[in-house]
């Protein structure tokens, strides 16, 4: 019988701000830390209990800087979670003490409710209920046990086919009818979580992103379950996808039909697969366990810190960037600037191998061509617009000064390191902003500007790497002839591949930098 609420799982954009609220401030416990399944160069969190049992499980997408959504016709809006109805005050005046803004307490179908809201605005309901009993309490230093969540009380659903939804959740997934006020359903499952079916016809539409909630799953027992649930759905035209294994669980994934994504998750194997439960959440796992995965994942996720531990600071600068710390920082600053439609992650993994040890600066574009991220717009495959490379140039000049100062550079230490369009941006800089620039790798690159004004280089050091297939391989000759009629020392090599970053570049720039 499928047993109530097994996780809820939902996208945030900035996984510092979400690990301080749901493990710092609610006091939950990171129970794993992976990536994803789908996308294993997208973080996954797990948030639960002390074991971290199905019931307790929050888990979030990390979509870093990601595009924010809406909550609407055919997603979950809310979640609750349990608490004891005497921890009421407790949670109300912790709430203000950080500067949230709770709303309530009020009363929702006879129990008490705090609302709050989320980093990503995700309204989170803290609900008093004597229905359902922690399992393995997670407490802290500022949060007594008998205060502690205890588990997901459940989740609001906006439907606008509430009784389709409402037989989906009975027929199979063994929900029963509890009570209705005003335009709430509420169902409740045998362990007792529940459910509100909010009548949502006439609402406005949903949108997918951060600050959403992505699924609901409930609980199967095994994998035979997991297959009677299948077929019976299949009975009805509802198109499950085939089930996944999702190493902790195996699952299966149907739209009801409201198009409200639900999931259906096996308690087993569970969250002790592969830490003990003393160390559980404390390293990230990759997809498969490949060494070499979770080599290039440990640098291209984003890294946050626990609560009350050292962590970088971010900084509201004019450009989306991602700051990485080696275990070891050997003082060296590499600040890597993306290829055209591309983001701020790509090249994490080719400067990790040119220098393991160095702290990385990786920055997004801000001109979008057909939602793509580049440095500036064009007008044609080799048509710059030169007034944006102008503009954008500024602003990216303005955003290392505000960089140095505000994650403590040694601009004696920095080396700029720029991929095609990226590497035009650098180039342009150079005439632009003669002195910002001091050390530069030109991947790819040609001349971005047309008409370059006169420009003292004498203090830039430049590698201008070519593609020996790349059709734009001809454009980096002119290119070094440029930087040094204007007293850049340059550097011009060429390496066995085309356009494309190349393994082959790592030892030449490795060699330039020595």
């Amino acid at each position: 019988m499928v047993a109530g609420i097994h996780h809820i799982t939902l996208i945030t954009r900035k996984v510092q701000a979400n690990v301080d609220f749901y493990a710092g401030f609610l006091g939950l416990r990171l129970v794993k830390r992976t990536g994803g399944f789908e996308d294993a160069t997208q973080l996954h969190l797990l948030y639960g209990d002390a074991k971290g049992t199905p019931g307790s499980l929050v888990t979030f997408l990390v979509w870093e800087d990601g595009s924010p959504g809406r909550a609407g016709v055919g997603q979950v809006g809310e979640i609750s979670l349990a608490i004891d109805p005497t921890s009421i005050g407790f949670w109300l005046t912790r709430a203000l003490s950080a500067g949230l803004k709770p709303e309530g307490p009020s009363e929702e179908f006879g129990e008490p409710v705090l609302r709050l809201k989320d980093p990503d605005g995700v309204i989170v309901k803290l609900v008093g209920t004597t229905a359902l009993q922690a399992t393995a309490p997670w407490t802290s230093d500022s949060i007594p046990q008998e205060h502690a969540i205890r588990r997901i009380r459940g989740a609001t659903l906006f439907s606008e086919t509430p009784e389709e939804t409402q037989a989906i959740l009975v027929d199979h997934f063994d929900y029963r009818p509890l009570a209705i006020s005003g335009a709430i359903s509420r169902l409740v499952s045998e362990p007792g979580d529940i459910l509100d079916i909010r009548d949502a016809r006439g609402f406005w539409a949903s949108a997918p992103g951060t600050g959403t909630v992505d699924h609901v799953a409930f609980r199967a027992t095994d994998d035979a379950e997991l297959q009677s649930v299948r077929t019976a759905l299949q009975a009805i035209n509802s198109l499950p996808t085939a089930m996944h294994d999702r190493k902790y669980f195996r699952s299966l994934y149907v739209r009801e039909p409201g198009r409200i994504l639900f999931e259906l998750a096996t308690d087993a194997p569970g969250m002790l697969i592969d830490e003990d439960e003393a160390t559980l959440g404390t390293r990230l796992f990759a997809p498969g366990d490949s060494p070499a995965l979770l080599a290039e994942l440990n640098v291209v996720l984003p890294q946050f810190s626990m609560p009350g531990d050292p962590r970088v600071i971010y900084r509201d600068l004019p450009f989306i960037h991602r700051f990485f710390t080696p275990e070891q920082p050997n003082g060296n600053i590499f600040i890597l600037l993306h290829g055209s439609g591309a983001n701020e992650t790509t090249m994490l993994p080719i400067a990790h191998k040119i220098d393991a040890d160095a702290t990385l600066l990786t920055v997004r574009g801000r001109a979008l061509e057909e939602g793509a991220p580049r440095w500036f717009r064009r007008n044609g495959p080799m048509i710059f617009d030169q007034a944006d490379i102008a503009s954008e140039a500024e602003a990216f000049a303005a955003f290392i000064d505000g960089a140095i100062h505000a994650y403590g550079l040694d601009p004696n230490r920095i080396v700029y390191i720029g991929y095609s369009n990226g590497a035009n941006l650098l180039n342009a800089m150079l005439s632009l902003h003669p002195h910002l620039i001091r050390r530069a790798v030109l991947l790819r690159s040609m001349a971005a500007l047309t008409d370059p004004p006169p420009a003292d280089m004498s203090d830039a050091d430049v590698l201008v790497i070519a593609g020996e297939k790349d059709m734009y391989g001809p454009y980096a000759q002119p290119l070094a002839a440029r930087l040094r009629n204007d007293g850049a020392k340059v550097e011009l090599e060429t390496v066995p591949a085309g356009h494309e970053l190349d393994d082959a570049d790592v030892p030449v720039i490795q060699a330039w930098l020595r």
